[in-house]
């Protein structure tokens, strides 16, 4: 049987340290003004994990707060 990489992988939205990173992303972005590398880095740092980009609902969950934090603080 040929299983996919994916198929077998827990995604980060039942990891408790990244859901809180990506809670906090919105004080971060309010002190730091950072872009969107610097908010991926945080949330990597923040989760103690060394990426997530393989991890499509961890991702679309990041993207989505990085796109809040975008609109209320005026980042690009």
């Amino acid at each position: 049987m040929d299983i996919k990489a994916n198929d077998s992988m827990v995604s980060l939205l039942q990891n408790s340290k990244f859901i809180d990173a990506i809670q906090s992303m919105q004080s971060f972005a309010f002190e730091m003004n950072p872009d969107i590398d610097m908010c991926y880095d945080y949330v990597c740092e923040i989760a103690g994990i060394s990426t997530f980009v393989a991890d499509g609902p961890a991702w679309d969950l990041f993207y989505d707060m990085w796109e809040v934090v975008k609109e209320e603080n005026g980042l690009d």
